[in-house]
């Protein structure tokens, strides 16, 4: 009989502790996915989720307010993604706030996270609809870098040809890296006319100052002769482009419009296009050609696409014209 009630008063503990485990796994379960206290409802459509998933967390500021309830999809381009949000939050979420798709650290599950709005002190109602933010795919970013990869492989291989030339060729330019005979005659010459022309005096300090090569050749002059040399010796067309644009920034810092918008005309690589038309209208616009300019300012726009980090800049351009 004794046996028999150890064995019940067992049975009963183990009943009880396994029934105390299970209640308080159930609470923090339905803590976590907002199964107890008050909530309510939001939604939002997206062209891609991203990977997200029922049951993914919603974030507000950096905290978890709710949960994501439902994924659905409307057809090919569009998912609505369902949201539970805890009530007492409410109050922070208007009706310009938005909603975008990230990751709980560089490999992490994906989260949903509201932006608060900005503008509009309405707050959201149960059950209402929020816009979204289009977030910026593994895909795209890949592609991205491998562009800019490919460019500096070109540029670094152009450059390599063009240190060759300077360090085996026996033009002006090389002769004056190389030979300290000439760069002393060139010393000496800039020191006469120092002497000679009381009015250039400071200038020629200023010249002297920003040689490269041990002093002896200014920047901005090398410059254009690495630029000219890369624009007709280039064996790819973005290279070729990079240096048309870059001599048509000079030649404007130096008034030589005609010379600058020739450079811009003659860029014919296709991604280039947005930079040249956007110096193009630099050009116009300091040549006091507004209406030009606006054209321009329009067609690399065009060229540039709404998600290009240079259409912003040359938007401001387009609108301090008044356009």
């Amino acid at each position: 009989m004794e046996k028999q009630s150890g064995y019940t008063w067992k049975l009963g503990m183990f009943v009880t502790v396994g029934l105390l485990l299970f209640i308080t796994a159930i609470y923090f379960i339905g803590k976590q996915k907002n199964l107890f206290g008050s909530t309510f409802h939001l939604t939002s459509k997206f062209k891609t989720v991203s990977g997200l998933e029922v049951g993914n967390n919603v974030r507000f500021s950096g905290i978890n307010i709710g949960t994501v309830e439902e994924i659905r999809l409307i057809n090919d381009s569009s998912v609505v993604v369902s949201m539970v949000i805890k009530d007492e939050v409410r109050e922070f979420i208007k009706t310009d706030a938005r909603a975008g798709i990230g990751s709980d650290g560089l490999m992490g599950d994906k989260v949903l996270t509201i932006s608060p709005g900005t503008k509009s002190q309405k707050i959201i109602e149960d059950n209402g609809a929020i816009a979204s933010i289009d977030g910026i795919e593994m895909n795209d970013i890949m592609k991205s870098v491998k562009k800019s990869v490919d460019n500096v492989g070109v540029i670094s291989e152009e450059l390599a040809i063009f240190s060759h030339s300077m360090n085996n060729g026996n033009g002006a330019l090389a002769r004056l890296v190389r030979d300290d005979k000439m760069a002393n005659s060139v010393s000496n010459t800039l020191s006469n006319l120092e002497t000679g022309t009381k009015g250039f005096s400071d200038n020629m300090e200023a010249a002297k100052s920003n040689f490269l090569f041990r002093g002896y050749f200014k920047k901005k002059d090398k410059a254009k002769e690495k630029l000219e040399w890369a624009s007709s010796h280039a064996k790819e067309s973005a290279t070729e482009s990079i240096a048309l644009i870059q001599l048509g920034q000079i030649l404007v810092e130096e008034k030589k419009y005609e010379d600058a918008l020739k450079k811009a005309n003659d860029v014919d690589n296709e991604g280039y296009l947005g930079l040249s038309n956007d110096l193009k209208g630099d050009i116009l616009n300091a040549m006091g050609k507004k209406d030009e300019a606006k054209k321009a300012y329009l067609e690399a726009l065009k060229r540039f696409g709404p998600k290009d980090p240079y259409a912003r800049f040359t938007q401001e351009k387009l609108e301090s014209l008044g356009a």
